[in-house]
């Protein structure tokens, strides 16, 4: 006969082996992406590239605020032994975009974004912009307790400067201008990152990672992610994985 302690642990056993499935379904899935590598190639904004067709992959960016007629948008990684390779593409009907400086407010307008956090013993992560105008925004973010400002590289140039360039399709590269979407190239190089822990990467290495795209087209904004987050970008732990294969 099976006392009273036993018939309650027994229930318990039994609620946890019912309850886990369903919790561990629930939890936020971050996306794992693995990333191949390539010999060093020049960036010129319309990813033809060969080295992007030995990479056929295209990874979807998530629409937020819950459009359902977004336009599509996608981008793809390759690595090298100096840098990571980013190809982000936008379907787009208006090049929402004026700014003429780097470092402005690119947020504020068209723009792509890339958030790379190579190590997660440090809440510190690398923040990239650029618009559909070329102009670049690059900055390394310590985030403390929600509490995050970004810090702008020095000595950025030669071998710590980022390449990249953009291009409008089916239309002008112009403020204003009636087009069917853009696209930016870009390489980051991973002295630029240093001294970051856990940088550069070798094979199997994993990086937190995030991708984004914002658009003004409407007059409000809309917004896209790759990894789910919350209200803000910034929502550090949340952002996927990326696998440098």
């Amino acid at each position: 006969m099976i006392g009273p302690c036993a018939r309650f642990a027994a229930l318990l056993l039994t609620a946890s082996l019912c309850l886990s499935p369903a919790m561990s379904t629930a939890q936020p899935q971050h996306p794992e992406l693995h990333v191949r590598s390539t010999e060093d190639f020049p960036v010129n904004g319309h990813g033809d590239h060969a080295a992007w067709r030995a990479a056929p992959e295209w990874t979807t960016l998530n629409v937020r605020q819950g459009v359902t007629d977004a336009y599509a948008t996608r981008f793809k990684l390759l690595y090298s032994s100096k840098g990571l390779y980013v190809l982000l593409d936008a379907a787009d009907r208006k090049l929402t975009a004026s700014f003429q400086d780097d470092y402005a407010d690119l947020w504020t307008q068209d723009v792509f974004e890339v958030f790379l956090w190579p190590d997660e013993r440090d809440p510190i992560y690398f923040e990239y912009e650029i618009s559909p105008l070329g102009r670049e925004l690059a900055i390394l973010v310590p985030n403390l307790d929600g509490h995050f400002l970004g810090w702008r590289p020095w000595h950025y140039d030669t071998d710590r400067q980022i390449r990249k360039a953009a291009v409008a399709i089916g239309g002008a590269q112009q403020s204003g201008a009636t087009i069917e979407g853009w696209r930016a190239e870009l390489f980051i190089p991973f002295a630029l990152l240093r001294p970051l822990r856990n940088v550069p990467p070798a094979k199997g290495t994993r990086w937190r990672a995030n991708f984004y795209r914002m658009d003004y087209d409407t007059g409000s904004v809309i917004q896209w992610d790759w990894s789910r987050v919350g209200q803000t970008f910034h929502d550090f732990t949340n952002f996927g994985t990326i696998v440098f294969d």
